[in-house]
């Protein structure tokens, strides 16, 4: 199929041929999904054709603001990422983590070994890794992984010392995954009812407020000799980009240290997008964890992976955490590249500076013009959230269309909706999660059609 010039039209067979591609593909919105298809991409820039309405067909030239769903950190087409394909296919292999590899070994070794990239903060002789396919599936494990330091082996059964530790601490409006373990992690009911009743339902899952110390101190001297684990994002996602004040993060690694916890951090969303490349970091360095899981940007936009990084004492029992996409090394290679390459560029440290500047074009130009459709705006580096009115979030399908026609695309966060406590309900928000690649002329240019898509759905009364 050629692939006509942004303002041209697709032929009808085009058109048709696209449609049915589409409606191959298992819909997972319910019937919302975007008439809209990719065409062809390179960098930030996306050709898509729209396939509906009568100029069904017309194609348009789209800046990336979302990274596909936060992943595709070098966007499309990079030489980088070419090269380490390439590389990898013709010398890389394809053994499971049973054998050892070279290739593995490098990633590792830049990471966590004596002078790695990330020893300050998960020193090799303290830390182990494992790969997965998924944020969900690291999370997954992650989840094992607590389970199992309750439980002893030998005897097979909990371990008398931690037999009262059956309590899991989440947050309210977190995000952690789809599958079956982790859906007792959400405070969703919609999206367990139904399902059968994975194995975790046995846990006490109790929900706080994110970003509420006071609540958290409280939790903790009431019910701290029963948690067995803590799973937190240090900026909540898909509750609408809430980043928690100053000191939060750490007085909870804290708390968790004190009563014997393991404090999971789920970073696969900010994994190298808040100006380092882990979000839990605050002013005085690093934050420590048990459990860190990252993904998304780690794929580069290239491969879909995870990696678990976990205290050495924590395992699994033998054989129990066997995965085909271990640290596979092709997936290796691509990561090396891409991290080689992210820090070489400064890519992950100027999110910082230049996230600020894009915040505040966001509330000047965007937030403030349009108090019907936005009531604030959050971020920290290349994470950003503009939370929607009630009155907007009723006709979010309908701004989106209006933002793709102005050649903006954005993704839209489900809110943290209803919370405990008394603390006001949180609605929808659009995440502006643009790839690192960006610089400030594509955040100015981002802005400037996102100002654009708004003024046209105000003025159309859509």
């Amino acid at each position: 199929m050629k692939v006509p010039a942004a303002g041209e039209k697709l032929g009808a067979d085009d058109v048709a041929r696209l449609r049915a591609g589409m409606a191959l593909q298992m819909d997972h919105y319910g019937g919302g999904r975007l008439p809209y298809v990719c065409l062809k991409a390179k960098g930030l820039v996306q050709h898509m054709a729209t396939l509906e309405g009568p100029d069904a067909g017309r194609v348009v030239e789209v800046l990336d603001a979302s990274g596909g769903y936060a992943s595709a950190c070098l966007g499309a087409g990079h030489p980088r990422m070419q090269e380490a394909l390439r590389d990898g296919l013709e010398r890389a292999g394809y053994v499971t983590d049973e054998l050892g590899s070279l290739e593995r070994t490098l990633l590792l070794e830049e990471l966590f070994g004596a002078k790695g990239l990330w020893a300050d903060r998960f020193p090799g002789d303290a830390y182990h890794a494992s790969g997965r396919n998924s944020g969900s599936e690291g999370l997954e494990l992650a989840l094992r992984l607590v389970l199992e330091s309750n439980f002893d082996r030998r005897r097979m059964a909990p371990k008398p010392e931690r037999s009262e530790r059956r309590t899991i601490l989440a947050f309210e409006g977190a995000w952690h995954g789809w599958t079956q373990g982790l859906v007792s992690l959400l405070n969703r009911r919609h999206y367990r009812l139904g399902m059968p009743l994975p194995a975790t339902e046995a846990l006490d899952v109790q929900f706080l407020p994110f970003g509420e110390l006071s609540h958290l101190e409280t939790f903790f001297a009431e019910h701290g000799r029963k948690l067995a684990g803590v799973f937190v994002e240090p900026i909540q996602g898909d509750a609408g980009i809430l980043v928690p004040p100053p000191g939060y993060l750490r007085r909870l690694a804290a708390l968790c240290r004190e009563h014997d916890v393991l404090l999971v951090a789920d970073e696969v969303l900010t994994f190298a997008k808040t100006g380092r490349f882990f979000g839990m970091t605050d002013a005085e360095g690093p934050i420590p964890t048990d459990i860190t899981v990252i993904g998304k940007s780690l794929g580069m936009g290239v491969v879909s992976t995870s990696m678990v990084i976990a205290r050495r004492e924590l395992s699994v029992r033998s054989s129990g955490a066997v995965s085909t996409s271990d640290l596979r090394p092709l997936t290796s290679a691509v990561m090396r590249s891409g991290i080689q390459y992210m820090s070489g560029e400064g890519l992950v440290e100027r999110t910082g500076p230049l996230g600020e500047l894009l915040r505040e074009r966001l509330r000047k130009d965007v937030a403030q013009p349009f108090p019907e459709v936005f009531q604030e705006v959050r971020g920290l580096g290349y994470m950003n959230g503009l939370e929607l009115t009630e009155k907007a979030s009723g006709n979010l399908g309908r701004l989106r269309t209006r933002l793709l026609d102005s050649g903006i695309f954005v993704e839209f966060m489900a809110g943290a909706g209803r919370r405990s406590r008394g603390l006001r309900y949180l609605f929808p928000a659009m995440r502006i999660a643009p790839p690192l690649i960006a610089g400030e002329a594509d955040l100015q240019e981002m802005v400037a059609r996102i100002q654009r898509g708004v003024r046209t759905f105000v003025e159309s009364g859509s």
